[in-house]
């Protein structure tokens, strides 16, 4: 049973295989929600051919409230017990890195510039 948990992502199947319980993979659903908004703008800012930045900025807010949601789930978790202190460590450790590996790629990928991997 925490072989099935561990797989399911560093940071949800982590904290799901030590507090026993699948609150923690709650936090899937951020991860999945987070690059949304900067996939819409992409295609918005390619098709209108106009570089506004206020499409840009609301992609910017609506990623930041997903990321501080992501983060502050683990806490809410454990702050009413339904995981432990421990899980919500490795949950809030999981998210720092999965966000940075977010931002890394979209870096990298994100740029207009000829050259692409």
């Amino acid at each position: 049973m925490k072989a099935r948990a561990l797989t399911a992502g560093p940071s949800g199947g982590l904290g799901a295989g030590l507090s026993r319980t699948y609150w923690s993979l709650l936090v899937l659903i951020f991860y999945v929600l987070c690059p949304i908004p900067f996939f819409i703008v992409k295609r918005l800012l390619d098709d209108l051919d106009a570089s506004t930045s206020a499409c840009q900025e609301l992609a910017y807010f609506f990623t930041t409230g997903i990321v501080v949601s992501a983060f502050a789930l683990p806490i809410v978790l454990a702050r009413v017990s339904l995981i432990k202190w421990g899980a919500c460590g490795l949950m809030l450790a999981g998210n720092v890195v999965i966000f940075i590996t977010f931002q890394a790629a979209f870096f990298v990928f994100g740029r207009g510039d000829d050259f692409s991997w």
